[in-house]
């Protein structure tokens, strides 16, 4: 499917305040499994504002990122100078990777990105990006390895009732700017590598943070960071959506907050041989 700029329209400015945080262990847990040691080269794919990037760039000697957004290459750039990482950001899609004459890569992660790219071309250019023993690193939330576990005393996320909102304003189909959410393929990442020179992957897991809460604002912000509740698709009733969630936030906690339990984040990795 060709990229559509629409997808997170608007979305930049509130991804970073309204994400749930990857595993803080995510890095070690990679390092120990994937043998970094602070070499090498990294690049991340869809990077939007640099999350994964500035997380996972210590344990390289220099790390590369790209994403088609210009607003989300701003907010890397930001997130990245806060956090006093070298980052060298392009504008660029994944189908581009092999016409960016980037250096051979140790690492190629996509931090829930992978379901919107040309799954079998972009991974057989991540293969030949890769330096041997190279790995490519699918990162995504988990919530299906383990119960939720007790919560830091402030209430659940109350999503049915949000989703009920957004599909009162947008419509039963979740759209992803100006395709249908369902046009991408919901094939398992796993099965997808498998069919590439890659083969057969494996999946590790890094713990979950159990402490992730938000106030209303932040749980707005992580409404709007989605491509199906992207800013744009609210058009002139953008404020009016915005009003009646924070209504309808403020009366489910008495704490003001709210807890986001993201599940343990999964990683799906594939080695080219050495």
């Amino acid at each position: 499917m060709d990229y559509d700029p629409a997808q997170y329209l608007g979305s930049a400015p509130h991804y970073l305040p309204g994400r749930p945080p990857y595993s803080a262990e995510l890095g070690a847990v990679l390092a120990r499994e994937l043998g970094w040691d602070g070499s090498g080269g990294l690049l991340d794919v869809g990077c939007g504002p640099g999350v994964l990037a500035v997380e996972l760039a210590p344990w390289f000697r220099r790390a590369a990122a790209i994403d088609p957004d210009p607003n989300m290459i701003k907010e890397a750039r930001r997130h990245a100078a806060a956090h006093a990482v070298t980052l060298d950001l392009r504008q660029a899609r994944a189908e581009d990777v092999a016409r960016l004459d980037l250096p051979p890569m140790r690492a190629v992660t996509f931090g829930q990105s992978f379901h919107r790219v040309t799954r079998t071309p972009v991974a057989e250019m991540v293969y030949d990006l890769l330096e041997p023993g190279g790995a490519i690193v699918l990162i995504a939330h988990d919530r299906d390895v383990q119960p939720a576990p007790a919560g830091p005393g402030d209430p659940p996320l109350p999503d049915r009732a949000v989703q009920d909102l957004i599909a009162r304003y947008l419509g039963p189909e979740r759209r992803s700017g100006s395709h249908p959410a369902s046009s991408y393929s919901s094939e398992r990442w796993a099965v997808s590598l498998a069919k590439t020179r890659f083969g057969e992957p494996i999946t590790v897991h890094a713990p979950g943070r159990t402490d992730v809460t938000r106030d209303v604002d932040g749980v707005t912000s992580g409404y709007l960071s989605m491509s199906y509740a992207a800013p744009h698709l609210f058009g002139d009733r953008l404020d009016q959506f915005v009003d009646e969630l924070h209504g309808l936030l403020a009366a489910r906690t008495s704490t003001g907050r709210f807890w986001d339990w993201p599940g343990d984040t999964e990683a799906v990795i594939a080695c080219k041989p050495k």
